[in-house]
């Protein structure tokens, strides 16, 4: 049997496309393509590709319908919104994303998001180096997450950790999802099942961790935020048009809700006239929460047993 030929299109820094093709298994040959590749050239890449590996780099339809030998596209990532999957489906092309290789990272990122907004962390940070000592903190605008009631919205492998990492925190846990856990699962978990409208309505915290799909997109609209107490904090470590952002933003400036941690926007890049940019309650990272160095790792392991297991009939 001749080798199986893996095009990996990308924009990853040269030392962590090394990490991932690492993990290349014998019998295979992995062909980096730069996202920047011109695209005649990325078409005659695939061309007699066996498998696409995609993280980082748009995959152009004329580039997927030059992949006709294709057994799969396989992600790196969790997240498959950017893929055309109505053309996959056409070609019968699988694509495999990487759930669960960057559900640690993201889900410290929800607990950190939700940690600055309680403890006025950016601005206690900002006031300290700048020698105004303390001021940021009056007494009555920092909190603590015990006896918090937290609503994860998506409890899937995220929001399962997030689960947890708040409950090391004395919080209570409920949440929404339109595929419920098993009994026996939420008694291990210890999480409670509501509706989406008793999750904004009673939440000192909403944090989402829902794939984005069309009926996902603004499931965090208007009518939702304005359910939340005016105590209560939306985290959004998922995707960016998980959240209605007009509402969001008019949720915030109206004080309806008490604060926001963003990890993800509808733009992105954001526009740096972004209204949330300029609010003293609210904290924002750049669609940065699944990167860190021991997720690579995780996500090339997987991605090439995967393509291997499927090379091999499984």
């Amino acid at each position: 049997m001749s080798n199986a030929k893996v095009v990996f299109l990308t924009g990853l820094h040269e030392k962590i496309v090394e990490i991932v093709t690492e993990y290349n298994p014998d019998g295979f040959e992995t062909q980096v393509l730069h996202r920047d590749t011109p695209l005649e050239d990325q078409k005659a890449a695939v061309a007699d590709a066996d498998f696409l590996l995609v993280f980082g780099a748009p995959l152009h339809d004329d580039v997927l319908k030059a992949a006709s030998k294709a057994r799969m596209v396989q992600l790196l990532a969790a997240g498959y919104d950017s893929m055309n999957l109505e053309l996959l489906r056409e070609m019968e092309i699988p694509c495999c994303n990487n759930g669960g290789a960057n559900s640690r990272a993201v889900a410290d990122q929800a607990l950190f998001l939700m940690l600055s907004l309680y403890k006025q962390g950016i601005a206690a940070h900002a006031s300290t180096t700048s020698g105004d000592w303390n001021s940021p903190i009056d007494g009555f605008n920092t909190f603590e997450i015990a006896d918090k009631l937290v609503g994860v919205l998506g409890i899937g492998n995220i929001g399962r950790r997030v689960a947890k990492r708040v409950q090391g925190f004395d919080a209570k846990v409920q949440y929404y999802d339109l595929f419920p856990l098993s009994e026996d699962e939420e008694r291990d978990l210890d999480v409670t099942r509501v509706s989406i409208e008793e999750l904004f309505r009673t939440s000192d915290i909403i944090t989402c961790h829902t794939p984005l799909t069309a009926g996902t997109r603004h499931i965090v609209n208007a009518e939702m935020l304005a359910l939340m107490k005016p105590s209560a904090v939306l985290i959004n470590t998922s995707r960016g048009p998980v959240v209605d952002e007009a509402a969001l933003i008019e949720a915030l400036q109206e004080g309806r809700i008490a604060g926001a941690g963003l990890d993800v926007f509808e733009q992105e890049p954001v526009d740096p006239d972004n209204p949330l940019l300029k609010m003293d309650n609210v904290v924002v990272s750049p669609h940065s929460a699944g990167t860190t160095w021991n997720t690579w790792f995780r996500r090339a392991e997987f991605a090439y047993r995967n393509m291997n297991g499927v090379w091999n009939g499984d």
